[in-house]
C-alpha cells in the first residue's frame, strides 16, 4: 500500500502529465472535456484500488457489530462489578 503522502505525489504527476504536453495526445487532437473526465476517473480509480478502502455498507455493519460488542462488554462489566460486591463482604 502507498502511503498517503505517496499516492497523492503520484497522482498529481499523473494528472499533470495528463493535463501538459507530456500526454499520448498529440496537440494537433487535443482530446475533448469528456475524454479527460474519462482518464481521470480511471487515474482516481486505479489510485483508490491500491489504498485499503472498505465500502460505506461494510463500514456501516462493523460499526453495528463495535455497537453490540460494546453494549455487551457493558452488560459483562455490570455483572462483574455486582459478583465483586456480593463477595466482598462474603471475603471479610
Amino acid at each position: 500500500m502507498l502511503a498517503p503522502k505517496a499516492f497523492l505525489d503520484a497522482l498529481s504527476e499523473q494528472a499533470s502529465r495528463l493535463f501538459t504536453g507530456n500526454n499520448p495526445f498529440n496537440s494537433e487532437a487535443a482530446p475533448s472535456r469528456a475524454e479527460l473526465e474519462s482518464q481521470f476517473k480511471a487515474l482516481l480509480q486505479s489510485g483508490f484500488s491500491k489504498l485499503e478502502l472498505v465500502s460505506r455498507e461494510e463500514f456501516d455493519s462493523q460499526m453495528v457489530v463495535l455497537a453490540r460488542t460494546r453494549a455487551r462488554l457493558e452488560s459483562l462489566e455490570a455483572k462483574v462489578a455486582e459478583l465483586e460486591a456480593r463477595l466482598a463482604p462474603a471475603a471479610e
